[in-house]
């Protein structure tokens, strides 16, 4: 019988398996005449979005950033509501790439390896997603992020397999160049027909996406 490509998956949380709604933010930035998606950007800048993800500053400490920022451009009422909302915005689980991966259990490991806050495991607990993965490597645990090479070499090691024998999982151009650059095979994720494709060798070759 031919060998497999991999013999471990690792795989992206936010963006691939967890999404969020922003559509509350999206109307609060209209009410306040900023363009749609200035909040994600200030946020997210390194300055603000790092020390949050190597578990560094509280989440009252990042969205306290986020409203100092946005108080150039909006009042501080506005500004701090605006802040609150995104720092709180809902998320689900997309449950099409959830059944792709529970489908993987006991036959190939499964890392989680995410850019997350200390937090992350409440939200697994509130998805149902707790027993999902083998192991998660969380960067705010770890105190190294997505695309530090260090990450990488972590989840390898949870992974129990050479890096030559992963697949990675992510929506990061900056991420997937690392993880090839560590040896991995890995793929660029934009739907769940993406991870089917990936993941043939080890399900069911007349498998299809699951309805999400």
């Amino acid at each position: 019988m031919e060998s497999l490509a991999f013999d471990a998956v690792l795989c992206d949380l936010d963006g691939v398996i967890r999404l969020y709604d922003l559509a509350e933010v999206g109307r609060l930035e209209r009410t306040a005449g900023l363009p749609e998606g200035t909040t994600a950007e200030i946020a997210f800048a390194p300055e603000r979005d790092l020390p949050l993800l190597l578990g560094q500053i509280s989440r009252a400490q990042w969205t306290a950033s986020i409203t100092d920022a946005l108080t150039s451009q909006i009042p501080a009422r506005q500004a701090d509501t605006l802040a609150t909302a995104f720092a709180h915005a809902p998320f689900r689980a997309d449950r099409a790439v959830v059944e792709l991966i529970r489908r993987l259990r006991g036959r190939v490991p499964v890392v989680l390896v995410t850019n997350a806050t200390v937090w992350l495991d409440e939200d697994l607990a509130l998805l149902g997603l707790t027993d999902l993965a083998d192991h998660v490597v969380n960067s705010s645990r770890v105190g190294i992020a997505k695309p530090d090479p260090g990450i990488y070499q972590i989840a390898v090691e949870r992974a129990g397999v050479p890096a030559g024998r992963c697949l990675f999982v992510d929506d990061t151009q900056a991420n997937i160049d690392a993880a090839r650059a560590a040896g991995m095979t890995a793929v660029l994720y934009r739907d769940p027909s993406d991870l089917l494709r990936a993941l043939a060798p080890v399900l069911d070759q007349n498998a299809e996406v699951p309805a999400g």
